[in-house]
């Protein structure tokens, strides 16, 4: 009988769905959105009722459709945005719907913790720096702070992987992919918890999910209403792993010096390297494959930006878009193709609620600079664009610096590297070949591809990764025509952050 495995993703604005053979193949997928929460200014949670809303939502559609049958469903994998941070009672209740990655609550509770540990020694065990949101101990020690009682009822913190692993198994963990992004984990040490970590930064060390590796099998699916659609009881639940390490998994990033990027809500430059040495620019992980770890260059809001600019501009796109039966974004990046390259002038700073990579700053905010009065709606979506391949350019030159690579060419995955404009603009800023590769989500096929291991259908994650074929959406070659050009505006984006940095506070 032939098998197959279901792959849940859970990202920042949708919850994705994909159904894989043995082979890899993609036989069906769904995706169904949402919206995150932001119940005051600087605030960002998701709706834990809306995530399993979606979650059953795709699965209803997916099976309905008589495509696979629900009882050869062997193994199931879990897929997640990092960090969500989610506050879970004794019988696995959430407490706390999850604090994401953007939220700024707990720029406070950050500082504390780099007060009690210390930057350096913070960064020589975990291999990450603290910033409010971007690494989740910060929103734990908010909780205590400013929610006791949630706290005292807390059994333990895990991330969304853990949230749904309970919900379909009965049994807590959390992977060490995305326990690299909790400042209490030894990410270049033991690869286990760090006691003096949370007794320093004040958490319960108790109150710390069991640690797996990502293809472990968390337990067997006793959830009812996924047995009501038919998947069998017992199911084999793996717990998965970060989003962007999941789909560097799909996409091949397996070995030392590998590199994939991926284009959402966030834009992120990840490279996978078999030697943990890190470099505080990059924000570093485990990766899902075991034996190596992933420097992850992530720039939090360059499509979420594009996506602002949409919503609060470009009104008259979208209503076009829908009469002619077009993509929004493609009408956007169209009229960006209108700009010449530089933006007429136009640099943009996409740190629109702080940033990770490189830069570390809760407070930095988004910056339109070079505006004239010739200065055009096209240029200012352009310089949206641009942005985003200065940004990872830099994060290219930091890792080349590091690991001694040169990087000429790299893959591309996720909704924004379909757009052709937008993956010209980044190979001619970037200055290397990106391939485009055809499947778009590729974070739930990671997800399916380490239950595949959990349920014995592949030896290892390498093998499983095998089986995925990386045909090629579309070559885009850098044309150095504009070489000039854009090497003037990337000085001005690498230098914009620094001259600016002191005046963020005022905002």
């Amino acid at each position: 009988m032939k098998k197959y495995l279901l792959g849940l993703d859970v990202g920042t604005s949708s919850l994705k769905t994909s159904i894989i053979d043995e082979e890899g193949h993609v036989v069906s997928k769904s995706a169904r959105g949402y919206e995150p929460m932001s119940l005051h200014p600087g605030w960002q949670e998701i709706s834990a009722d809306s995530i399993w809303a979606a979650v059953i939502w795709n699965l209803k559609k997916m099976l309905g459709d008589g495509v696979v049958n629900p009882a050869q469903i062997a193994g199931i994998g879990i897929s997640c945005l990092c960090p969500g941070l989610v506050a879970l009672g004794t019988d696995g209740t959430v407490l706390h719907d999850p604090i994401i990655y953007s939220d700024r609550r707990s720029m406070e509770e950050a500082e504390s913790i780099k007060q009690a540990v210390g930057e350096e020694h913070l960064f020589f065990i975990t291999a990450n720096r603290c910033m409010s949101g971007a690494m989740s101990g910060t929103s734990m020690l908010w909780i205590k702070n400013h929610c006791p009682d949630i706290y005292e009822r807390t059994r333990y913190f895990g991330h969304i992987n853990t949230m749904l692993g309970v919900r379909l198994t009965g049994n807590f963990a959390i992977d060490r992919s995305n326990a690299s992004y909790t400042s209490m984990f030894e990410t270049r040490g033991n690869l286990e918890w760090s006691r003096e970590l949370a007794e320093k930064i004040g958490i319960d060390f108790e109150k710390l999910p069991p640690l797996m590796n990502s293809d472990e099998v968390l337990g067997g699916l006793c959830n009812p209403e996924f047995i009501s659609l038919g998947i069998p009881a017992g199911t084999p639940v793996v717990i998965g792993g970060g989003d962007t390490a999941c789909a560097s998994l799909a996409a091949g990033i397996v070995s030392n010096g590998d590199v994939c990027e991926s284009v959402g809500t966030t834009n992120v430059l990840t490279i996978c390297v078999d030697q943990p040495n890190f470099s505080p620019s990059n924000i570093n992980r485990c990766h899902v494959v075991p034996g190596t770890w992933i420097y992850q260059g992530a720039m939090s809001h360059a499509g979420g930006s594009l996506r602002w600019f949409r919503d609060e501009f470009c009104n008259d796109l979208v209503n076009a878009a829908g009469e002619l039966e077009e993509a929004d974004f493609d009408l956007m990046t169209r009229a960006a193709s209108m700009s010449a390259p530089g933006a007429n002038g136009v640099v943009f700073l996409p740190y629109m609620m702080g940033e990770r990579s490189p830069v570390w700053d809760s407070e930095a905010r988004g910056v339109f600079f070079g505006m004239s009065l010739n200065t055009t709606r096209r240029d200012l979506i352009r310089a949206i664009l641009e942005a985003a391949a200065y940004g990872t350019r830099q994060l290219k030159e930091i890792a080349e610096d590091l690991t001694g690579l040169q990087i000429r060419r790299f893959s591309s995955l996720g909704g924004g590297a379909r757009s052709e404009v937008w993956s010209q603009i980044k190979a001619d800023a970037i200055g290397v070949d990106i391939d485009v590769l055809d499947v778009s989500d590729m974070a739930p096929v990671g997800a399916a591809l380490l239950a595949g291991v959990g349920a014995g259908l592949y030896k290892d994650a390498v093998e499983a990764s095998s089986h995925v074929e990386k045909k090629i959406y579309r070559k885009v070659r850098c044309n150095h025509s504009y070489d000039v050009v854009y090497e003037k505006r990337y000085k001005a984006y690498t230098q914009l952050y620094p001259r600016l940095k002191d005046l963020y506070q005022f905002c």
